[in-house]
């Protein structure tokens, strides 16, 4: 069952009358329970392409459907709606809010409330006994860990990672990167991610390689 199609995405930058191509007519799918890696230097437009998949940009040209809904199609309302019901989104610096409990965290975005799914989620990534802690007693593998529990809450079908383990140590990455298999295996959920490390990723279903803004394996 596919979940995610990207069809022809290009993007342009312009500043001071320079124009520059972050992609060149990048095509993608992705099924559901599927767990990708987008690869690449960087430069290579890896973050580009995944912040228009999630719709935290818009393309220049080309089509992306999320669940059979052409995204850009929408109003911003509609496409911020469709972001919290269908999409989530783990960043490299984790972005808790250090004011809040684990739990609070979590709970921030949840469109109805689920406590036995909640408490499920901590007990699969391994951080219940930290719900009532503050994100800056947390070490960065369970900041990290509490990033992918928030973005989980509403019972997304796909995940998307930038990077999500570019401030871990390589012990506490592997970690990380088992746990995002594992949820995608437990829940059905697919996971797009970026990442430079191809070692890491070398047992993801597939692999994604851009080079200049264009897909060249994959």
């Amino acid at each position: 069952m596919e979940v995610l199609r990207a069809e022809s995405i290009s993007k342009i930058y312009c500043q001071n009358a320079v124009s520059l191509q972050a992609l060149r007519s990048v095509s993608v799918t992705v099924q559901k329970g599927e767990f990708v890696a987008i690869l690449g230097r960087s430069g290579s437009g890896k973050s580009t392409l995944l912040n228009i998949l999630a719709g935290l940009d818009c393309p220049s040209e080309g089509k992306v459907y999320i669940d059979g809904t052409d995204i850009f199609n929408l109003s911003e309302e509609k496409r911020t709606l469709l972001r919290r019901e269908k999409i989530g989104f783990v960043f490299q610096s984790y972005e808790l809010l250090h004011s809040l409990s684990v739990m609070k965290n979590i709970r921030l975005p949840e469109l109805k409330a689920d406590d036995d799914y909640v408490k499920e989620l901590l007990g699969t990534l391994e951080i219940g006994q930290y719900e009532t802690c503050y994100p800056d007693q947390l070490s960065g593998g369970e900041q990290q860990r509490v990033a992918i529990a928030r973005a989980l809450v509403n019972h997304p079908p796909i995940l998307f990672a930038d990077e999500p383990t570019g401030n871990l140590d390589s012990k506490t990455e592997r970690i990380v990167i088992d746990l995002l298999k594992n949820l995608a295996a437990k829940y059905g959920t697919s996971i797009l991610m970026v990442t430079h490390n191809e070692e890491l990723v070398k047992d993801a279903d597939r692999m994604i390689r851009l080079e200049d803004g264009e897909i060249v394996n994959g």
